[in-house]
């Protein structure tokens, strides 16, 4: 593959057009044969996968991205990346596994949608911003666009990244609310925006405090200060005040978080840190944890009585 051409694939996930073949030296009889041979594969038409690696086998961040390209590329360069495939490009995390390829067109019409990418109608006043040469709906617009279609966890976890991105503030996130207002699925939702929060730096982090808010036990602080028996300044994702005035702390490992022997000793130095701190305890989340509803809420329930009955005794 020509080299400009390979530039051009890589900053769209491994997709290219049938005009940027063309335009990097491609002739189309020579994109049949990558086809035919399996060096290539067709998505839609005119718009070609040059990665052979299977769909499953590739980062999920990768996945997404590859899905708003995928829409991008199949409707042309006046396409505009919308809902999740537009947070996806803009670096929220927090989005669902799958993500529907999905654009805009002014003017388009959802019959034209094909291949199971969906073509959707340019909404009324959607502003747009700029993500490299292509052009996606604005934070507060995809938003307004993905949430009334999802579930709560993601939705929420989407709504705290673009926050602490600072790709929105609190006003755009309530004009987000009100772009969403007559959508179809919005009337579940509209308790949802109340529980964004920037300070959540990663989807764990939201989803083990929504669990927690479900459960009764809602944290009273996220990211909380404390000075690690070391001296240093060591913050803990979520915390709850007990009655002497110490805190009880959680920290959420994502599965990154042991991937290399240094990140394993740092995290323990880290942990070994805060727990020799002055608080009352610290628990500890694994991915597992947080996705099992309730299991949270109900560690951190029983941590407290602990305090609780310690503090008494």
């Amino acid at each position: 593959m020509p080299e400009d051409l390979l530039v051009v694939a890589a900053a769209q996930e491994g997709l290219v057009s049938t005009r940027q073949c063309r335009d990097g030296g491609l002739t189309l009889r020579v994109v049949d044969r990558l086809v035919r041979t399996g060096a290539w594969s067709r998505i839609t038409r005119g718009v070609y996968d040059t990665d052979p690696t299977p769909g499953a086998r590739r980062p999920v961040d990768r996945r997404r991205r590859r899905a708003a390209w995928a829409a991008l590329l199949a409707f042309g360069p006046s396409a505009i990346a919308v809902g999740p495939c537009a947070l996806a490009l803009l670096g929220v995390v927090g989005l669902p596994g799958r993500v529907v390829p999905e654009a805009a067109l002014p003017g388009g019409r959802a019959l034209e949608s094909r291949d199971g990418i969906r073509l959707r109608m340019f909404d009324d006043g959607m502003t747009v911003v700029r993500v490299g040469d292509r052009f996606v709906a604005s934070p507060e617009w995809a938003l307004a666009q993905a949430v009334p279609e999802l579930d709560r966890e993601p939705s929420v976890s989407m709504m705290d990244s673009a926050l602490h991105l600072g790709l929105l503030d609190a006003p755009a996130l309530a004009r987000a609310h009100d772009h969403a207002r007559g959508r179809r699925g919005v009337a579940r939702t509209h308790a949802w925006w109340e529980l964004a929060d920037g300070r959540s730096e990663s989807p764990l982090e939201t989803w083990a405090r929504l669990d927690c808010v479900d459960g009764g036990v809602p944290p009273d602080a996220l990211q909380v200060e404390l000075a690690g028996a070391s001296g240093a300044r060591r913050r803990a994702d979520l915390g709850w005040r007990v009655d002497d005035g110490r805190w009880l702390v959680a920290e959420v490992d994502g599965a990154e978080i042991h991937d290399t022997p240094d990140a394993a000793f740092a995290d323990r130095a880290r942990h070994n840190d805060l727990v020799t701190a002055d608080v009352a305890a610290v628990l500890r989340f694994t991915w597992h944890d947080v996705r099992t509803q309730g299991a949270t809420a109900r560690a951190v329930r029983r941590a407290l009585r602990a305090c609780e009955r310690h503090r008494a005794a």
